[in-house]
């Protein structure tokens, strides 16, 4: 976040929303599960959760055919994350390398 510029924006998409809290609700009670629903919840009250726009469904069908096409079994929700960030026109950050098969989507590795 720091290699941002100005006109930069962060969003998120509920898809992302519900697969962090997914995950933190499927964590043991305890010290982890606690301290990563207090980062969760920082998170949602810093970076906006935007509506999956009409359009997103467009590129979903789109990305899946192709990826079908190529052999690919992408997992469903990775599908919406793709698509979702070709309608906004935005780049994807990820450290998932099976982003990069999808044509067309800008993907930035945040691990690097």
């Amino acid at each position: 976040m720091a290699a941002l510029s100005d006109q930069d924006s962060i969003i998120i998409c509920p898809v992302v929303r519900g697969e962090i809290l997914y995950g933190i609700a499927r964590l043991p009670l305890g010290k982890r599960r606690t301290d990563l629903k207090l980062k969760a919840d920082k998170l949602f009250a810093t970076v906006p959760c935007e509506v999956i726009p009409e359009v997103a469904g467009d590129h979903y069908a789109n990305a899946k055919i192709a990826s079908q096409g190529k052999g690919l079994n992408l997992d469903e929700n990775d599908l919406w994350l793709a698509a979702t960030a070709m309608a906004e026109g935005a780049a994807l950050v990820t450290r998932d390398n099976d982003f990069q098969q999808i044509d067309g989507l800008s993907v930035i590795d945040w691990t690097v």
